[in-house]
């Protein structure tokens, strides 16, 4: 009979340990500003940008307009986000940060990077460029293309 391997000989498992580690960390960050990850990426995806189209922002994102639209109203909900006639098809919306969700954004971001520094500052400079560089890599070689929000 062939010896299975133990879950830990794989590299998906290890991962997914950590990728689960970061995940959650930042998702209890946020949860304390009131804000879920997609969210998040959804206002980050806006940050600085011009009044987008929901379909622009699912493309963006890799997800569906019926998912962005769920996001856009929850933040719609919190004032963060404003949803408006496009002005070069009043048939059309776009969607854009209002001012106080816009300020919050660089507040979120910071959440963001004390996260990956509680996570990842342990691993000297060269280490973390490489671990970098090898997991855009795998993203590339693998074609993945959404936003990463669960």
């Amino acid at each position: 009979m062939t010896a299975i391997p133990d879950l830990s000989d794989h590299l998906g498992y290890w991962l997914r340990q950590v990728s689960n580690h970061v995940s959650h960390a930042f998702a209890r960050r946020l949860a304390d500003q009131d804000v879920t990850v997609a969210e998040w990426a959804l206002m980050r995806v806006l940050h600085g940008e011009a009044p987008m189209a929901p379909s622009r922002i699912a493309d963006r994102m890799g997800m569906t307009r019926g998912a962005v639209t769920k996001l856009a109203d929850r933040l719609i909900a919190k004032g963060l986000l404003v949803r408006e006639a496009s002005p070069e098809d009043g048939r059309a919306q776009t969607l854009s940060l209002t001012e106080p969700g816009a300020g919050f954004v660089p507040r979120l971001a910071a959440l963001a990077d004390a996260n990956d520094a509680a996570c990842f500052g342990h691993l000297p400079d060269a280490d973390r460029a490489a671990l970098g560089r090898i997991l855009r890599d795998m993203v590339r070689h693998l074609g993945v293309t959404t936003v990463a929000i669960d």
